[in-house]
Parts: structure tokens; sequence; C-alpha cells
């Protein structure tokens, strides 16, 4: 039976943040990522739909709704460019307000704006790569939910604390912490000894990190650039990467 008209309008609708936010739901795509969710308690999955060949494999299995869908209706509800055999509808989960004390223990990333939902997706992998468990967003930051963002994270959403926030949330909870940023005069981060923990600050490309969270910073630290480089930056995430490689050990 094919879904209904209605269905197909209500899951398209999702693509939008506010219809996400008032129905507490987002969709997730393809494969690895629906297996993924399927095989976790943190995200409910409310519903599948997929296609003939994804039900036969994976069908027997399940615990939640499925729906068989052709590719057309794949296509008309998918927010990719090219539909992957299986969309799942996720209930977004409460966060608590109160960072976890966990926080205090490791590194964690604050997220200054980066408004790039698949730089956004790119960060979250590169948390949950060097074991950075905890992420938030600050003012400007993309939403999670975004389809790109869940799509970039490469199922690392379903691993990472990430919650919206200030960056005066982190200093004021964990005044012990202390927060590094990322900036083209700060600190050679090959040469810099770094402490066990930390909070490390990514700012947009092209304005960096913002003057609110500027005022927190405690300490900055740069990747120098080749000599006679002219580049003027590094895309956020690629960044990231580097800075954490270099600070966490």
């Amino acid at each position: 039976m094919p879904i209904s008209s209605g269905t197909i309008k209500f899951i398209s609708s999702l693509r939008r943040k506010k219809v996400r936010q008032n129905y507490h739901k987002f969709t997730a795509e393809g494969g690895r990522i629906v297996g993924e969710l399927l095989g976790q308690d943190r995200y409910r999955v409310e519903q599948v739909y997929a296609v003939e060949n994804w039900v036969a494999e994976h069908g027997d299995s399940l615990r939640v709704p499925v729906t068989t869908v052709t590719e057309k209706e794949l296509g008309r509800i998918s927010q990719l460019t090219t539909p992957n055999q299986v969309l799942a509808v996720v209930a977004t989960p409460e966060i608590s307000e109160q960072l976890p004390t966990a926080m205090a223990a490791g590194w964690s990333l604050y997220l200054d704006g980066i408004q790039s939902p698949s730089n956004l997706g790119a960060l979250l992998r590169i948390a949950d790569w060097f074991g950075c468990q905890h992420v938030v967003g600050g003012p400007g930051t993309a939403d999670l939910y975004n389809s790109k963002s869940i799509q970039a994270s490469m199922g690392s959403f379903l691993r990472i604390d990430y919650r919206e926030g200030h960056l005066s949330d982190i200093t004021t909870t964990f005044p012990d912490l202390i927060t590094f940023g990322a900036d083209l005069d700060g600190e050679n981060i090959y040469t810099l000894e770094a402490p066990d923990r930390g909070v490390l600050v990514i700012g947009a490309e092209g304005p960096g990190v913002g003057e609110l969270a500027r005022s927190q910073v405690q300490r900055w630290v740069t990747i120098p650039r080749g000599v006679g480089r002219r580049a003027e930056s590094l895309n956020a995430a690629v960044a990231a990467g580097i800075l954490v490689g270099g600070l966490v050990k």
C-alpha cells in the first residue's frame, strides 16, 4: 500500500528546523546510519521507510514499524540528492540543561557560529575520533538535526553528547578547565605542551571566534603555515582535526 500524501508531506516538512523543533522529530537516511540507530537506545526510532530489498534483508530483525516503499516514494520523502534505500523518522531526545560532570575529566569542543551543517557533522566525527565526548554548539551554529549534519557525522552524533549553549556555561560550571581558542596569532600547536583536559573553541572560517567567546579564551593556538604559503585560512573542520590531534594525548 503506497504511503499517503499526508505522510509524504509531513516527512518532507521535517527538512525545516521549525517543524523539527515543533514535533521533536528528525530524519536519518542510509543503511549505515539507520542500522546504527536501530542498534542503540539513546534515540527512539519511530518509523522506518525502506525499499523492498532492504526490508527483505533486515525486516525480520526489526522491532520498529516498517513501511515498504518504492524508489519513487523514497525519493519524495528523502532529503538526499540520491536516496539511499532507507529513511527513519526519529524522536529527538530530551537534553538536560545541566552540563555533564564528565566534561571536567577530558577534552571538549565549543563551536562558535559554525553555520555549515556539513562542517558541524564533520566536527562531530573529529570529536568522536579523538575521544572528545562532549561538544557544545554556541549561538549561530547549525542545527544538529539538519539532514546534512546527520549525514556528515556518519553516525558520530549517536556517540557524542551534543547540546546547545554558551561558552560561559562551560567556564562557569568548570572553572578549572583551560579554554583554548583557534587563532592565527596563537601558540604553535606542534610545540605546545597541552594539559590532559580542556576546551577547544572553534570559530567560523571567515570571522573566526566571535568577540563574546574571545573574551573567555585563556590561550590561543594556531597551525603554522608552510614557508611562503599564502592561504588565508583552513576549513573549520580541517583546522579542528589538526588542533585536536595536537591537544589530545
